[in-house]
């Protein structure tokens, strides 16, 4: 099941544009639909929730990770499929990138850009070749993709840097890419 899973990193927070938490409600639409499962944070708050929920409603898998040091900040959502409890962040990145063939990443703040850069950093490094996409809801990542093409041009980074980060402006070209990365 893992190469049909999708780890979703993004916010505990529903952020000031309202299209963020509709996008992540459509994706978790899209996930059951396509009979992917999520892999999540384990939240029931901000767009985990609402991700988690409409793969939930539309009759989806859902895999949550939650340390034990968050279960109460981020509500952790039980209900799931599947429950990891870790001890530590890290470990429940880790568990959460196992379990994936694929990652994703909607708007989000300071753990969202942890995530995403420590599994661009394993890409870069040659850990994975697993797809990662940015789902670049109303331009929220456009300042993100100008540093690492600022990156690349400073000469810090090789140019296939870029090349292993798939920007997505719509749920739809993000559900195409998906399907074309999964095959």
């Amino acid at each position: 099941m893992t190469a049909r899973s999708i780890c979703v990193f993004c916010g505990s927070r529903p952020g000031k544009n309202p299209a963020y938490m509709a996008d992540a409600e459509v994706f978790g639409t899209i996930i059951a639909r396509q009979n992917w499962r999520l892999v999540y944070g384990a939240g029931d708050v901000g767009l985990m929730g609402a991700v988690a929920r409409a793969t939930q409603a539309a009759g989806g898998e859902t895999f949550g990770v939650m340390p034990d040091s968050l279960f109460d900040r981020e509500i952790g959502k039980t209900d799931l499929t599947h429950y990891v409890l870790t001890e530590t962040m890290h470990e429940r990145k880790k568990v959460m990138f196992m379990n994936c063939g694929a990652v994703v990443v909607l708007p989000g703040g300071a753990g969202s850009l942890d995530e995403f850069f420590e599994v661009l950093t394993w890409r870069q490094i040659g850990l994975h070749e697993k797809p990662i996409f940015l789902l670049n809801t109303k331009g929220y990542w456009d300042k993100l993709i100008q540093l690492i093409d600022h990156v690349i041009d400073q000469d810090f980074a090789d140019g296939s840097l870029r090349e292993f980060v798939q920007v997505a402006d719509t749920v739809e070209n993000l559900e195409k890419g998906l399907e074309k990365a999964l095959g």
